[in-house]
C-alpha cells in the first residue's frame, strides 16, 4: 500500500505541474522543488521513469523542441486522458490525506 501511495503521489505531482504548461525534465524538477519550497527534490533517476510510465499509459505526451541555446529538449504535456486521471488521483489523494489526518490528530 505504501509503495502504491508513494508512486501515485509522485505521478500526481508530476501531472499537476505539467497540467499548467508543457515543460522539459529539468524544468519539471525545478518547478516541483520551487512549488514545494524544497520539500520535494526529485532527481532525474526518479522523474524519468515516472514520465515514461505516464507516457506508456497514455496520460502524457512528449515532443522535441529546439531551445534558444540550440539544444534539443524533450517537452512533456498532459493529454486529455491524463487530465481525467489527474482529477481521479487528486480525489484519491484527498481521501488518503484525510485518513492520515484523522489518525495523526487522534
Amino acid at each position: 500500500m505504501y509503495k502504491e501511495v508513494t508512486n501515485n503521489m509522485t505521478a500526481l505531482l508530476v501531472m499537476s505541474i505539467i497540467a499548467k504548461e508543457d515543460l522539459y525534465g529539468y524544468e519539471i524538477i525545478k518547478r516541483l522543488s520551487e512549488k514545494s519550497e524544497n520539500v520535494f527534490e526529485f532527481k532525474e533517476g526518479t522523474l524519468y521513469p515516472v514520465l515514461y510510465k505516464l507516457e506508456q499509459q497514455g496520460f502524457v505526451g512528449s515532443y522535441e523542441k529546439v531551445a534558444e541555446n540550440g539544444k534539443k529538449r524533450k517537452y512533456y504535456s498532459l493529454l486529455k486522458k491524463g487530465r481525467k486521471e489527474l482529477e481521479s488521483q487528486k480525489s484519491k489523494w484527498l481521501t488518503y490525506e484525510n485518513a492520515v489526518k484523522r489518525i495523526v490528530e487522534g
